[in-house]
């Protein structure tokens, strides 16, 4: 069985030493030599009961015992002290609600049983949480219960922050999505990257029954399998180089919540196998331990890619596919979307605005129709570098065409698409001269756009009179779309 952890926190290394000497037969033994090496530790290890000297540099025990009592209440906090000042002792129990004094010098016997009886009142809190929740909820009856259900599935908890327009594509998947949410079984996203899987991840668990707890994520792509298998499975002390205490893993940390699982096409052959028994059996076991541990978690995982492609070819194995997708949510990219731009440019313009204190009033009409009508490869991560980018050089509160990027002013806003990529222009059939006319309508309308339809500036940086650029204009029939040509004279 997993030994309890406790922590001993002291600035003296010898009284340290003696003391994991007296307990690391009993115990898993984390040490510190201040409060804030002590909080560190506390953040990435899951501790029972703490042993802290009082008198220290920095934080005293009493001051960092507070803390923990605020943050960590359930962990058993136990002082030692070399002082039995009366007003110390009532600060201590006050403040940081001490378990036990423990006075210097100490005999290791004495700190040994301190230790196992603080361990023994941590198990009997957790059982006495266990069991007042357990009665809590066996006193609602099956119909509240059921109501409470129906209720969180009108209100769709945490689907209303997917934003869309009302008669988006995401529409019908959402409606899937809320449907599964509530049953807990796996549930496979696949879509390009960028574009929202993890976001309809976090909206089905706190739609679901386990909202109460939490969603973690770790996204798989560019990660080697080392680092994957540690941050899934976690690793005891000395495992790892570098790894001085034992490492919880998301599967421990997800007990009882979410986790959602994106990239998994990367995954190697060993990492599918191990992720195979988590999913059919719930067990897993640490790097460098030896027990098996167990884990009740829900599973989303996502892909980039269509795994069944993958499993044809080999490349990802059919059992844990089909452990992982009783059923598919197929999130189309932005691109697919369309409808979808301006209510979400114009929302990351408003946050980007919020975050960086520079109040605008939104985008233009022209300047939505110039995103609505390019591809988004990159998809919401792009949109939202390209509006922030936007903010950056704004000069007005209503942001226009001039400050979108040059490659996306290149799309043609009237939405026929026929000149949106300068690769399908080089390698679609027609004739030289319709394809070279493309591309220079192209660069007419970004370099007009850009300079705000100043002709005169943009003769001159084409290289054109303004009667040539003028005929050009009217040849390819090149009109600003929603403001005057602003001339000089």
């Amino acid at each position: 069985m997993t030994l309890p952890t406790v922590l001993l926190v002291d600035d003296e290394p010898h009284s340290l030493s003696a003391m994991r000497m007296a307990l690391e037969d009993d115990f898993d033994c984390l040490t510190a030599n201040n409060a804030e090496e002590a909080a560190a530790l506390m953040e990435d290890n899951y501790v029972q009961v703490i042993f802290c000297d009082q008198r220290m540099p920095g934080k005293s025990g009493v001051e960092f015992l507070t803390d923990v009592r605020d943050r960590w209440p359930e962990t058993v906090r136990i002082i030692i002290t070399g002082y039995t000042e009366t007003n110390d002792m009532i600060a201590a129990i006050n403040d940081a609600g001490i378990y036990q004094f423990v006075t210097k010098p100490w005999h290791p016997d004495q700190l040994l049983m301190a230790a196992k009886n603080a361990s023994h009142l941590f198990e009997l809190a957790r059982e006495n949480e266990r069991m007042s929740l357990e009665q809590k909820y066996l006193g609602q009856t099956m119909e509240g219960r059921l109501e409470q259900q129906r209720k969180a599935l009108r209100e769709g908890l945490g689907f209303e922050n997917v934003l869309r327009a009302p008669n988006s594509p995401l529409n019908p998947i959402l409606t899937a999505a809320r449907q599964y949410a509530s049953f807990d079984v796996p549930v496979l996203l696949i879509g390009e990257a960028g574009s929202g899987k993890t976001q309809i991840a976090r909206a089905m668990h706190y739609t679901s029954l386990r909202s109460d707890r939490s969603f973690f994520e770790l996204n798989c792509t560019g990660m080697t399998p080392e680092m994957i298998e540690l941050e899934l499975f976690g690793a005891k002390r000395g495992a790892i180089a570098g790894i001085q205490s034992n490492k919880i893993g998301l599967l421990q940390k997800a007990d009882r919540g979410t986790l959602f699982l994106n990239g998994i096409e990367t995954l190697s052959p060993e990492l599918q196998l191990n992720l195979l028994r988590v999913v059919t059996e719930g067990a897993f076991q640490p790097l460098g331990g030896h027990e098996t541990m167990t884990t009740n978690m829900r599973l989303l995982t996502g892909s980039h890619v269509d795994l069944r492609a993958r499993v044809a070819d080999g490349l990802f194995r059919a059992d844990l596919y089909y452990a992982l997708s009783v059923t598919e949510l197929n999130i189309p990219p932005l691109r697919g979307r369309p409808g979808d731009i301006a209510v979400l440019a114009q929302h990351l313009l408003f946050e980007a605005a919020q975050r960086h204190g520079k109040p605008v009033h939104g985008l233009s009409d022209q300047a939505l129709e110039f995103l609505e009508n390019y591809d988004w490869p990159g998809n919401l991560k792009e949109l939202e570098n390209e509006v922030t980018r936007m903010l950056i050089f704004a000069q007005d509160r209503i942001l226009g065409p001039e400050l979108i990027s040059r490659n996306i002013l290149q799309a043609d806003p009237s939405g026929d698409g026929d000149d949106r990529r300068a690769e399908e222009v080089l390698t679609a059939e027609g004739t030289l001269k319709d394809r070279v006319e493309l591309i220079e309508m192209r660069i007419l309308r970004e370099t007009l756009t850009r300079l705000k339809w100043n002709k005169s500036r943009a003769a001159a940086e084409l290289g054109l009179s303004r009667v040539g650029l003028r005929a050009k204009l009217d040849r390819y029939g090149i009109n600003p779309q929603t403001r005057q040509s602003q001339e000089e004279d």
